[in-house]
């Protein structure tokens, strides 16, 4: 698939290297319009409304990120990789609805759900599914530019479900080679477990501007494919 340019982003967001150390929310307000979310993630931001209801855009410090070298795989999470079948990008909405389900205080709206696969259908946001014989019992999806895959969500519905959709996209960026920055936002105890560490926000928004140059694995996939 060709990436569609979705235009110039209208709005002023702005520079997370001008905010406090440790300042996660940086501004309120704008809109999930395609330009709107790219220009966000190119420069280190992310959507995600706050209590209020408001839309929110956040840069955490110090950030989540996976190093695809220090991925951590146990004898078990090995065994259910074998039990499960895994795809990508065959039902991108599925799995953002899966993701929704999986939380009490969802932020996932339908307006995010719209605006995601809007972007999916320009090449933009992808998603690893996986599946027990023809039932999708987890996955994951984010957002891809150039060199960086920026993870938003996963869900299970069967153990393991979700990490093995994990390991398997890590396992296929590492594959792929070239400067690779996979951000997971913040590190949990979940993620901890897969290899998940955490840097300051200046060291991501410093190797973000290099990889976001870089060839995108979906888009060379889906040339070849």
């Amino acid at each position: 698939m060709t990436l569609i340019d979705p235009g110039p982003c209208v709005w002023n967001l702005p520079d997370p290297r001008t905010s406090e150390p440790g300042e996660e929310i940086l501004a309120i307000g704008a809109d999930l319009a395609p330009s709107t979310l790219l220009s966000a993630y190119c420069n280190g931001l992310f959507p995600m409304h706050v209590s209020s209801g408001e839309l929110a855009w956040w840069s955490p410090d110090p950030r989540g990120v996976m190093e695809l070298d220090n991925l951590q795989v146990s004898a078990s999470l090995r065994k259910s990789m074998r039990r499960y079948r895994v795809t990508f990008d065959t039902a991108f909405e599925l799995v953002m609805r899966g993701c929704d389900e999986n939380r009490s205080e969802s932020w996932i709206t339908h307006e995010f759900i719209d605006s995601y696969c809007a972007l999916h259908e320009m090449g933009w946001t992808h998603s690893v599914e996986v599946w027990d014989e023809e039932e999708l019992v987890g996955g994951l999806y984010g957002i891809e530019v150039g060199g960086l895959f920026a993870g938003e969500s996963m869900f299970h519905r069967k153990r393991d479900a979700s990490k093995v959709a994990f390991v398997t996209l890590v396992e296929h960026l590492k594959d792929a080679g070239g400067i690779r920055l996979f951000d997971v936002q913040w590190k949990t105890d979940h993620l901890e477990t897969l290899g998940v560490s955490e840097i300051s926000r200046n060291d991501y928004l410093d190797r973000l501007s290099v990889a976001v140059s870089q060839p995108g694995y979906f888009s060379e996939l889906n040339r070849t494919t």
